[in-house]
């Protein structure tokens, strides 16, 4: 049973399955917090997340960024591309005592609104799927009335 989120009934069709005993939601819910799991709603993460990665470029990389761009009068620029998407995970999941659930985002939405941003405020939205067009079109705008060289970090 592959389940993203183990609720009660989840839990329960898990018991059934494996061992052929048929428990009632309550009794489902007095184990589970007899075993130190509490109902906690989960936590959103993408699929393919590597903070390790990302702390080493900022250790390694990033320094000889920002002092290129000070040596040069650059600004640096944080970009993201994002969306905005019609589903949600609702509901809750059975977890141990301290921890977060966490349920992976994964594709096949109905409708989708593409994003890129920089912290700087110079934003676009796009109505169609994001690619290398809207790319370049959004960082043609961002550079338009910069008087000075930037440095993309995203």
């Amino acid at each position: 049973m592959d389940f993203a989120l183990w609720s009660r009934l989840a839990v329960r069709q898990h018991i059934e399955l494996m061992h052929g005993i048929k428990l009632s939601i309550r009794a489902v819910v007095s184990y589970l917090a007899r075993w130190g799991f509490t109902p906690q709603k989960p936590i959103k993460k993408a699929y393919g997340q590597r903070p390790e990665a990302i702390q080493a470029w900022l250790d390694e990389q990033y320094p000889a960024i920002e002092a290129r761009a000070k040596i040069e009068g650059a600004e640096i620029h944080w970009g993201d591309e994002t969306a905005l998407i019609n589903t949600d995970v609702r509901g809750r999941s059975y977890v141990p005592v301290g921890k977060a659930p966490v349920t992976f985002a994964v594709g096949g939405t109905r409708h989708k609104l593409s994003m890129i941003a920089m912290v700087t405020n110079r934003w676009m939205i796009i109505d169609e799927a994001f690619n290398l067009d809207k790319l370049i079109e959004f960082l043609e705008a961002l550079i338009k009335d910069i008087d000075r060289k930037v440095f993309l970090a995203g």
